[in-house]
């Protein structure tokens, strides 16, 4: 196994794992810890993408990752508005 399918396989499961604990309550969409395995999870399956060279994924993971970075920014924002 090559070293863009192991990433891609660490970020993706993170992805996934992230959906299923979400669909079956363990995260809440809008926590931390959901919206960060999201940001890594996506980060590694983009690297893995640019590694294969498949642009349509490219484009998605980066897509996914920039909107789980703009959901931590949106979050870190609310929390500084509170204090």
């Amino acid at each position: 196994m090559d070293l863009a399918t192991i990433i891609g396989m660490i970020g993706v499961s993170g992805i996934l794992g992230a959906y299923f604990a979400n669909l079956f309550s363990f995260l809440r969409q809008d926590s931390y810890p959901y919206i960060l395995i999201n940001l890594f999870g996506a980060g590694l399956a983009c690297i893995s993408s640019v590694m294969i060279n498949s642009v349509p994924f490219i484009i998605l993971e980066a897509t996914w990752t920039l909107v789980s970075f703009f959901a931590l920014g949106k979050k870190v924002l609310a929390l500084k508005q509170k204090t």
